[in-house]
């Protein structure tokens, strides 16, 4: 590599040096950080985000190949790491209280996030299935750290240990299928495998590579087969940990799949039937088994299953428009999720977790704003309109149907009027039910903010679904 092309590398890596780089200036300070001073942590976090924006920002509307094709700076790649970084700084706001009251004042918390950013900003800039090994695995270590990071609790201990196992085991099978697309191709390069992807039908051991690919990627999305681990690690993570993977990884996956298997292996066509089943399944599954919990943080954990099987119906769809939908559908789904995760938190003060669904009722007569926030996020959630999460549904289905998948789209309806049942169940204890219980919430202008912030982002995408589809629309592989 000369010095030009090393140069052009790092200036198009230059968001992912500032969050790293900021990691570790960070993980030094948080030694010299006195007690009770753990807000400098929180802001100097917000400091690096934004800084890393800004880089992202000024390299934003051109396309710039870097290490030898292993990675890319695009306007596809800009919008994910906006949307990461969207994620990251709200859940640093959350977590300026949550720590608090959890007795979380290590300042490796903010170091691991700051960590699991980096990795999933790779991802969304890796052209090399290598570098995508990367990028998952910064992402996937910090968070089966974080995820653990309440340690006095068995339930997180037992979290994060479900989850290092099962994420190693999905790593294993993506190394595999990669192992078996270089035997095939002779490249990891997604460009190189789309040039070597050719012939009809498909070779069936790359079928086959597909498959253990495919595998590894619904993992981090948390479908179907793979989704054992959402509920119990959503439940046992520290709940401002739980909301960042909701979110963030998940988002991040959906990334590399849309990268993958929307540009290289586009003549696989045989790999759609896979991914379709798993769609149907996956939301299926996460509607019909959140009927039946009382646990908050794992009903909204089958609720992510049941929007992740919604989100790959747009994946099935393909195209642009397919992969502009589910762009604009991770984006409304950060705003509506980190807000309802928001009021959980909120609840979570002295022996009250917020947990229990029940233990909501009444909530709306001794705080009807936060209550109308929550009926916001729920109806949204739900994809009743005029939220925007009505629209994120609406152009998933579009998409369905202009590609001739109205059979999918019919069932994607069907399955989402089973799903608004749970959420407006939880809507009801709150308006129609008696309080049981005075509510002692744990209010910050931190968790004010990132309340607002959400509510904002789920009504103006309501009030203009139109324009953020078409950011979505011009940041699809350079629009």
């Amino acid at each position: 590599m000369t010095a030009a092309a090393l140069f052009q590398s790092i200036l198009a890596s230059l968001p992912e040096i500032v969050v790293v780089a900021g990691a570790c200036i960070l993980l030094i300070l948080g030694q010299l950080v006195r007690k009770g001073q753990g807000h400098f942590l929180v802001w100097a976090s917000v400091a690096v985000v934004l800084i890393a924006g800004l880089a992202t920002l000024m390299l934003a509307g051109e396309v710039r190949p870097a290490y030898t094709g292993m990675f890319i700076a695009d306007p596809f790649a800009v919008f994910f790491k906006v949307l990461f970084y969207l994620a990251t700084v709200l859940t640093f706001l959350l977590s300026r209280k949550y720590t608090e009251i959890e007795k979380i004042g290590s300042s490796e918390y903010y170091v691991l996030l700051l960590f699991a950013l980096s990795g999933m900003m790779i991802l969304a800039s890796a052209t090399d299935l290598l570098s995508i090994y990367v990028g998952l695995e910064l992402m996937a270590l910090s968070t089966y750290v974080l995820t653990g990071f309440l340690r006095q609790q068995r339930r997180s201990n037992e979290a994060s240990l479900k989850y290092v196992i099962l994420g190693g085991v999905s790593t294993g099978i993506f190394l595999y299928g990669v192992s078996l697309v270089y035997g095939l191709t002779g490249t990891t390069q997604l460009d190189g495998m789309a040039a070597a992807v050719t012939g009809d039908p498909l070779d069936p051991g790359l079928l086959l590579a597909v498959v253990f690919i495919v595998a590894g990627l619904v993992f981090k999305v948390g479908a179907v087969p793979f989704h054992m681990w959402v509920p119990d690690v959503y439940e046992g993570a520290p709940t401002t940990i739980t909301a960042f993977m909701s979110v963030g990884p998940k988002a991040a996956a959906f990334a590399v799949i849309l990268r993958v298997f929307l540009n290289p292996l586009v003549a696989a066509s045989d790999a759609w039937i896979i991914v379709a089943v798993i769609a149907v399944v996956t939301m299926a599954l996460g509607s019909f088994v959140a009927l039946v919990q009382d646990n908050f943080k794992r009903l909204l954990a089958y609720s992510s299953i049941a929007h992740a099987g919604f989100a790959m119906f747009g994946v099935v769809a393909g195209g642009a428009d397919g992969i502009a939908s589910v762009m604009l559908y991770l984006l409304i789904y950060a705003f509506m999720n980190l807000g309802i995760f928001g009021t959980v938190i909120m609840m979570r003060n002295g022996d009250f977790s917020g947990e229990v669904i029940e233990e909501y009722a009444g909530f709306a007569k001794s705080h009807p704003g936060l209550a109308l926030l929550m009926l916001l996020y729920l109806f949204s959630l739900a994809g009743i309109p005029p939220t925007a999460g009505f629209f994120a549904k609406f152009y998933v289905l579009v998409a369905l149907i202009e590609r001739g998948f109205v059979i999918l789209a019919v069932i994607a309806v069907l399955l989402s009027a089973v799903a608004a049942y749970f959420y407006i169940r939880i809507v009801m204890v709150i308006y129609m039910r008696e309080p049981e219980r005075a509510f002692d919430l744990a209010l910050s202008p931190s968790v004010r903010a990132t309340l607002a912030l959400t509510a904002a982002g789920t009504i103006g995408i309501g009030l203009f679904p139109a324009w953020f589809l078409r950011l979505a629309q011009s940041s699809v592989f350079g629009g």
